[in-house]
């Protein structure tokens, strides 16, 4: 609709301006939270670390309304690191999930109040079996924190909602809580990249992960020639295994490799000569661990398309093409 007047738009201008004051004063009151509670922790904290770690079955993570779904969300950032772990939703667990617990399982319960009636069967439960609980709640006085073994108890905070009434810093602080016990438990694990690109081989991240020895060609596919053979059975070996070169070896040992372009400079004696003529002595090689990342960006560097990857002994594993690392979704 067209303006008739400024006052609309400034009305609207000034009301901009509260709400990215009100915005504002959200994220800086939910880190607040965070950052007092990481300032009063205590011992707790790597107590609850410890017994997640040493117990030998998946963790048990459970929660009601929004602090079920910060628990689903914690449950799967422990799987990412390492430790196998299962949302358990309260309700379902009465009606025959709790089959899911086992001896060795530690139950992970978030609740802000600790009074939630929803868990009452779940902490029967794991009162009869023995199961050991670390609860997340408010107060070290609610039901859930009496029945726990570590209790991480954050206090009550001031909800940023305008009406003081919808989870927000109280579920923030949660999350951040849980994130910092995932943390803690992956550091004792010794959790490594190729551990986490295990968990994830999908998207982005997962390809920023990959190593040379997970994209490289290797056994049959590898053009490979012995340094008497003739430049003629050398082009057909190239043709065949569609790589772009040959590589020259000699009782398992890399001799050599020979591209287009050493081809083009020998054209005058191409065909009188043996591979092992032709062939680049001391190609540059890459190890199979390294990332594939790292590979592009020295084949980009040195403006050459594959790479001779070698084991630690020097001998031939495999061979990177450029283009197995661009196929794979790798970028710098």
């Amino acid at each position: 609709m067209r303006q008739t007047s400024a006052e609309p738009a400034d009305g609207q201008a000034n009301g901009d301006v509260a709400l990215a004051a009100l915005c504002r004063s959200a994220l800086i009151d939910e880190a607040e939270a965070v950052r007092a509670f990481a300032e009063r922790m205590g011992p707790e904290m790597v107590a609850a670390v410890r017994l997640i770690h040493e117990s030998t079955g998946p963790l048990i993570v459970a929660g009601i309304g929004k602090s079920g779904h910060v628990a689903g969300k914690i449950a799967s950032t422990f799987r990412s690191l390492g430790k196998a772990a299962i949302f358990l939703h309260p309700g379902e667990a009465s009606h025959g999930d709790l089959g899911l617990v086992g001896a060795d399982c530690v139950l992970l319960i978030l609740s802000n109040s600790g009074e939630t009636t929803e868990l009452s069967d779940l902490l029967h439960y794991a009162r009869v079996h023995g199961n050991p609980i670390v609860a997340v709640t408010a107060l070290e006085s609610s039901t859930l924190a009496r029945a726990a073994q570590v209790t991480i108890a954050h206090g009550k905070v001031a909800e940023v909602d305008p009406n003081g009434l919808a989870p927000t810093t109280s579920t923030t602080l949660s999350l951040a809580i849980g994130d910092a016990l995932a943390v803690g438990v992956t550091q004792l694990l010794g959790t490594q990249p190729e551990d986490f690109r295990r968990y994830h081989p999908g998207g982005k991240l997962g390809t920023m992960l990959l190593t040379v020895g997970d994209l490289m060609a290797r056994g049959d596919a590898l053009p490979l020639v012995a340094p008497g053979d003739s430049m003629a059975e050398t082009v057909v070996t190239m043709t065949e295994k569609a790589l772009g070169v040959a590589i020259v070896v000699e009782g398992g040992a890399l001799c050599g490799i020979i591209t287009d372009g050493d081809m083009r400079r020998h054209a005058d004696r191409l065909w009188t000569s043996k591979a092992g003529e032709i062939a680049t002595r001391g190609p540059v090689t890459v190890r199979p661990e390294m990332l594939a990342t790292e590979a592009l960006r020295l084949m980009t560097e040195r403006k050459i398309t594959s790479f001779v990857v070698t084991g630690a002994d020097g001998r031939l594993e495999g061979l990177l093409h450029m283009h197995d690392v661009l196929r794979a979704g790798v970028v710098l």
